[in-house]
């Protein structure tokens, strides 16, 4: 995978989109993990729609249970397990 974003804030969710957006234009695959308030940033539709292009788009189910409580998850629920793994497949590494 060319970038995995590790999206830690609720502003990094802005950050997120036109990167994504990016991506998707010159075909750089790319992963993304939510954390800690990042997961607030999925509520955003146009970046949910904008993330269809990731190979994987994972949310920390931890940090969605405590900050979207009782929310359906729209992507994939995991763990700093997975964190970890998409991290070592990347070429590169963007911390928003």
């Amino acid at each position: 995978m060319d970038i995995f974003f590790h999206v830690g804030s609720a502003g990094g969710g802005k950050l997120l989109l036109p990167l994504v957006l990016a991506c998707r234009r010159r075909g750089a695959s790319f992963a993304a993990f939510f954390t800690h308030d990042g997961v607030k940033c999925l509520a955003d539709a146009a970046l949910r729609n904008a993330l269809t292009g990731a190979e994987r788009a994972v949310v920390c189910e931890e940090s969605w249970n405590l900050h979207c409580p009782g929310a359906e998850c729209p992507v994939e629920r995991g763990s700093q397990t997975a964190n970890c793994a998409l991290m070592g497949e990347a070429s590169r590494v963007v911390s928003l």
